[in-house]
C-alpha cells in the first residue's frame, strides 16, 4: 500500500523543520541576550555552552540573581518547537501508513509531551513538568524509531539509536550525580541529535513522492 504526497502535503511536512530552523535561530538570540551565571560560577558573563542549561534561559532572573531578557525569547522558542515537534508526530504516522494503534500512540503521546513541556516557563514544579515530558516524549519517539524499522531506513534508524543512547548517558549523570559537571553540555548534544533525526525524517518524506 503506498500514501502519494501530493504539494500541499508536501510543504506540511517540511512545516517541523522550519520550526526547527527558527527554534534553534531564537535559542542563538535568547543565549546572547542572557545576563550570566551557571552551575559552575554564579558571577560568570552571558551564557555558557558549556555549563548553562536551556531551562536557565526560561528563568525570570539568570542565576547571577539579575532580571532575564532572555526569557521572552526562549519562551517563544519553546512554543515554536513544541507546536512543529507535535505537527510532526501527527502527520508522520499518516504518512508512513501506521497501523492503528501505532498511530494513535504517536499521535496522543506526541501531542501530550509537548502541551507538558510548553509548561516549562510556568510556575509548575520544573522536575514533575520535565519527567511527564520525557516519559510521553519518549514513547512518541519510541513508536517512530519502530515505524522507520519497519520502513528500513537504516541511516535513521541507526541516528534513532543515538538518541536513546543519549536519554540514557542524561538519566545516569542526572540520577547518579556522577560528572554532572557535564550534563549541560550532554543535554545540548541530546537535543542536537533529536533535532536532526526528526528534520532528517522530514526531508526523507519531502523527498518521496510515496511511502511504502
Amino acid at each position: 500500500m503506498t500514501s502519494p504526497l501530493n504539494k500541499k502535503n508536501r510543504q506540511l511536512i517540511l512545516a517541523p523543520t522550519f520550526g526547527i530552523v527558527i527554534f534553534v535561530i531564537l535559542y542563538v538570540v535568547a543565549a546572547n541576550l542572557y545576563p550570566g551565571g551557571s552551575q559552575v560560577d554564579k558571577n560568570s558573563i552571558g551564557f555558557s555552552w558549556l555549563n548553562n542549561y536551556w531551562c536557565n534561559l526560561l528563568n525570570e532572573y539568570a542565576v547571577n540573581g539579575i532580571l532575564n531578557p532572555a526569557k521572552p525569547v526562549a519562551v517563544f522558542a519553546m512554543l515554536i518547537l513544541s507546536l512543529s515537534l507535535s505537527i510532526f508526530w501527527v502527520v508522520f504516522p499518516n504518512y508512513v501508513n501506521s497501523q492503528r494503534k501505532t498511530k494513535w500512540m504517536i499521535q496522543v503521546s506526541g501531542i501530550v509531551s509537548m502541551t507538558i513541556a510548553s509548561l516549562l516557563f510556568t510556575d509548575f514544579n520544573h522536575d514533575a513538568v520535565s519527567y511527564l515530558a520525557a516519559a510521553f516524549g519518549f514513547i512518541a519517539t519510541a513508536g517512530t524509531f519502530l515505524e522507520l524499522l519497519r520502513l528500513k531506513w537504516k541511516a535513521l534508524s541507526v541516528l534513532g539509536i543515538s538518541n536513546f543512547f543519549f536519554i540514557a548517558l542524561n538519566a545516569y549523570l542526572y540520577y547518579t550525580k556522577d560528572h554532572i559537571v557535564y550534563l549541560p553540555l550532554i543535554q545540548k548534544l541530546a537535543f542536537a541529535c533529536f533535532l536532526i533525526w526528526i528534520a532528517g525524517i522530514d526531508l526523507n518524506l519531502y523527498r518521496r513522492p510515496t511511502l511504502n
